[in-house]
């Protein structure tokens, strides 16, 4: 995958994880999973995960929004979730990114995280893949 010169630099810093466990996980944020379908709880899940992993690191990225299937579809084997085509948005601009995910069996909590971050997604492309300011 060839990055663009500014991205470069930045994915050059330690962006993937060793899968570590997941910041706990606040109440009002359980609540809201618990009423999702399981399938879409464990996504919901993962996605805010990545959403603090990925704020927490140390490229000044700030994620506010996070897509598991914009590239390619997650894949789904019981509380773990494969998403190799995901995106993220911080500050305005879109990211590629990857991540591997496991919760425990209620696909609440998350138990073991790793992900990596992509290229700038160039805003041409952003129509094509429904995403968005």
């Amino acid at each position: 995958m060839k990055l663009a010169a500014p991205v470069a630099a930045l994915v050059a810093l330690p962006f993937l994880s060793i899968a570590t466990p997941g910041f706990a996980v606040d109440a009002r944020i359980a609540r809201q999973l618990e009423a999702l379908d399981p399938d879409t709880r464990l996504e919901q899940a993962c996605d805010t995960e990545a959403m603090a992993r990925i704020s927490a690191g140390k490229g000044g990225f700030k994620a506010d929004k996070v897509i598991a299937y914009t590239f390619a579809e997650p894949e789904r084997e019981g509380d773990s979730l494969n998403a190799p085509g995901a995106v993220f948005r911080s500050r305005g601009e879109w990211y590629r990114l990857s991540f591997n995910c496991l919760t425990g069996p209620k696909r609440i909590n998350v138990r073991s995280f790793d992900y990596e971050v992509g290229s700038i997604v160039p805003h041409e492309e952003w129509t094509e893949n429904y995403l968005y300011d």
